[in-house]
């Protein structure tokens, strides 16, 4: 099937062909992915390249690219809250975390410029050192179901866009970041920019966050938040409520 490159700044991924249905994920700009099948009122099934997340999206957000640019390492990430570059000759405002494939100037049809927002990608070789600068810029961030930009983030879509930034792959839901990673056995152990992971009464794992300390947690609940974290789980700063049970901690750096 056709590959393809997504080319607004913020495309929904939905569970099913309908602008009415659940957004499950997000594709940013310049995000690829493959096309699998196109229903008979346009709506098409995609697959991203990145995190082999599926779901259904409008064949207005994509342009049809060659294999070469599929296979295309990313070149350059928006470092602004958001970058403005040319696509078409007319601007585009891109979030921030967008990893993009700049290198040949063209997408299929499209012609994208600028470097307004936007520096030049590589894993980061030290991310222990450079985690927290880039998940602070989510401070504050509502909370979306579906989402991982900086205008509306889920608590996976968060954690996956902060490793994403530093170059290190996660898949998109929580229970699957859950099965990556190294085993870290106690609370008291954790290093900076370990995940924790947290399950629901009936022991599915529903929520993740970032481990600043062994007593303190960025995550998206209600929006992106610090809170205290103890051997049993979250507790909301502002209420004292404890709202997550701790399941289990992973390292990935």
């Amino acid at each position: 099937m056709p590959l393809a490159i997504t080319i607004v700044p913020v495309m929904p991924l939905r569970a099913a062909p309908s602008h009415r249905s659940e957004m499950i994920s997000q594709a940013v700009f310049g995000e690829c992915l493959e096309t699998e099948s196109i229903t008979a009122d346009g709506w098409v099934k995609v697959k991203m390249q990145y995190d082999g997340y599926e779901g259904w999206v409008t064949p207005s957000h994509l342009e049809t690219i060659p294999q070469s640019l599929y296979d295309a390492t990313a070149t350059h990430v928006v470092t602004g809250w958001q970058a403005t570059l040319q696509l078409n000759g007319r601007p585009v405002r891109v979030p921030y975390g967008s990893l993009l494939k700049m290198g040949e100037g063209t997408w299929g049809k499209a012609s994208v410029a600028g470097n307004d927002g936007i520096s030049p990608f590589k894993a980061a070789p030290a991310p222990r050192d450079v985690w927290e600068g880039i998940a602070m810029e989510y401070l504050n961030t509502a909370y979306l179901w579906g989402g991982k930009t900086v205008f509306g983030t889920d608590c996976s879509g968060f954690t996956q866009t902060v490793y994403k930034i530093l170059g290190i792959p996660l898949l998109r839901d929580a229970y699957q970041q859950a099965g990556q990673g190294e085993t870290v056995s106690f609370l008291q152990e954790v290093l900076p920019g370990d995940l924790a992971f947290f399950d629901n009464p009936e022991g599915r794992i529903t929520h993740v966050g970032i481990l600043l300390n062994d007593q303190q947690i960025i995550h998206a609940a209600g929006k992106v938040r610090i809170d205290p974290i103890d051997n049993q789980g979250i507790v909301n700063v502002d209420t004292g409520e404890r709202t997550h049970q701790l399941r289990l901690i992973k390292r990935f750096f």
